[in-house]
């Protein structure tokens, strides 16, 4: 349990939030969203004790013990990876060190007999005796194999230090647990465990998760933590109910002739519904009780801006959009990336690519975009078909001395005004479309890319993990277009919300060809057959 009372946080003249009273509950997950720079990760380092408070305070249960997700993955560099796990239950881990100092002794004193049968009895209680097999079966879990368990890690790759790092977090079932990004430079396998995970939390736990991976918020959490304009506020649900719910009262609010008693009715039916939902899957039950004591006043509308993402198709895709044969590609140390991949893009397909190797979809999106050239193998465009690529990498667009006016002249027709238009949609202020285009953040890049995307009226859009660096309002307008756009779609993502919501084909790039699916993403990844397919085709 984690209480915060009168918390305020404020930089400079800058207010992050103020009389922030919030109790967290054991046996829930609470997911904690707001805009880029509202304070999510600020609100975690309060309460982990990271960051000072300038008001207030924040209290734990008597003895509870808190867990972080740390973020600097080079603090460990200095010790093996077992100890670096086993080191995130504190209280074991100083026990173990104080135990191993006492038995190398070469004689042992009655006061150090003591203090001995004094650590074993309380290493006996902290279920020390399997603490190390507990943390090589989480490390296992995480896709770190048993070959690196006592390596150094200094001598791991920064993808692995990150699953090292969140298994040291997990270790020990801690009762409080702060998680910021956790998904992040996971594979989608290890994302699905990671859920799993979490929906078995023990009833004492308290659980907070900063993340933009919307799926992931949806399957695990109980309650959603909105920061927005300087408030601080717990709703009940996951992501989607606040998101579903608050646009439900925004339109509510914007329709006049609307009567009170309606609304109440129309909210009544959207909780009842939401519920029934939250019943058939895999998440908590402590959520669907909630829900049902959900009073309709709690729902709010929200104040959150969404930018106006809208892809239009200057013409009509003809029946032939793209057509693979024999590709091949390897990475620079001769690794191969893909072979012998064929297929045949359909009208109206959205086809999101996967494989282990994410170099694979990036890949082969360069090549069939002309960037680069295939060992083997050949690729043709329909002569109807007008692409817009959003590449993974986007720096080449920015080397130069532009504001985002000028930047965003160079990709379609239209006077001054209609480029602040576009910006604009992209929730850019007056003030900011000044900005030269080399100093902008990632997140704003991203959206200028998008509005060079929208300027160029394509009926293929091509998308290499379009939801990097984006806001949540962002990634639920770009995936609220998506599904509506008529044309094909190209993509790779991180993001299962996005897969599962857009998707309608599924094609996995692997050493030994393809795996081609026309079914939904759920569905793929727990068939049988298709999960043998896989260890074949990887030579697993």
């Amino acid at each position: 349990m984690i209480t915060l009372t009168n918390l305020a946080i404020q930089f400079g003249k800058r207010v992050l939030y103020k009389d922030v009273n919030i109790k967290f509950t054991r046996g829930n997950i609470y997911g904690v969203i707001g805009a880029n720079g509202a304070g999510k990760s600020t609100l975690l380092r309060a309460i982990s004790g990271d960051l000072e408070p300038n008001k207030g305070s924040v209290e734990m249960g008597v003895g509870e013990r808190l867990s972080i997700l740390e973020q600097d993955h080079f603090k460990y560099d200095a010790y093996v990876v077992m100890d670096t796990v086993l080191m995130g239950y504190e209280l074991l881990w100083n026990n173990m060190k104080e135990r191993d100092q006492l038995y190398s002794k070469a004689e042992m004193t009655e006061e150090d007999g003591n203090r001995a049968a004094e650590l074993e009895e309380k290493f006996a209680e902290m279920n020390g005796w399997e603490a190390e097999s507990n943390a090589a079966q989480l490390l296992q879990n995480l896709g770190i194999n048993e070959d690196l368990h006592h390596k150094q890690m200094s001598e791991l790759s920064n993808n692995e230090k990150v699953r090292v790092m969140l298994a040291k977090a997990l270790f020990g079932k801690p009762d409080n647990l702060l998680l910021d990004e956790p998904t992040n430079d996971l594979d989608l396998d290890t994302v699905e465990w990671l859920e799993e995970y979490l929906g078995e939390i023990d009833e004492n736990q308290t659980v907070l998760i900063v993340s933009h991976d919307r799926h992931f918020l949806d399957s695990v959490t109980t309650q959603t933590i909105d920061i927005d304009f300087g408030k601080v506020t717990v709703f009940a649900g996951n992501y989607s109910f606040w998101y579903e719910s608050s646009q439900l009262a925004l339109r509510q609010a914007q329709n006049q002739k609307l009567k009170a008693e309606e609304k109440k009715k129309q909210l009544e039916e959207f909780i009842r519904r939401f519920s029934a939902n939250v019943a058939k899957s895999r998440q908590t039950t402590s959520r669907k009780k909630m829900l049902e004591k959900l009073n309709v006043e709690e729902i709010r509308p929200s104040s959150r801006k969404y930018p106006g993402i809208i892809f239009q198709m200057e013409r009509e895709p003809g029946n032939q959009i793209l057509e693979v044969e024999g590709l091949k590609a390897t990475d620079e140390d001769g690794t191969i990336l893909f072979d012998n991949v064929n297929f045949n893009i359909e009208k109206g397909q959205k086809v999101v690519f996967l494989s282990h190797n994410s170099k694979a979809m990036t890949t082969l999106f360069e090549i069939i975009n002309g960037n680069r050239e295939p060992e083997a193998g050949t690729y043709k465009w329909g002569v109807t078909i007008t692409t817009a690529y959003l590449p993974l990498d986007n720096t080449q667009f920015f080397n130069c001395d532009l504001n985002l006016v000028e930047w965003l002249s160079q990709y379609g027709p239209g006077n001054e005004v209609t480029m602040k238009a576009f910006l604009g949609r992209m929730l850019f202020r007056q003030e900011e479309v000044e900005k030269k285009v080399n100093v902008l953040s990632g997140g704003e890049k991203m959206r200028c890319m998008i509005a060079r995307m929208q300027l160029q009226n394509a009926n293929c859009l091509i998308l290499d993990t379009p939801t990097n660096h984006l806001d949540m309002e962002s990634i639920q307008a770009f995936n609220n277009n998506l599904i509506a756009f008529k044309g094909n779609i190209l993509f790779s993502s991180h993001d299962l919300e996005l897969i599962s919501t857009v998707s309608n084909r599924i094609i996995e790039l692997t050493p030994n060809g393809t795996i081609d699916k026309l079914m939904s993403y759920e569905e793929y990844i727990h068939n049988e057959q298709i999960k043998e397919q896989k260890i074949k085709m990887y030579n697993m």
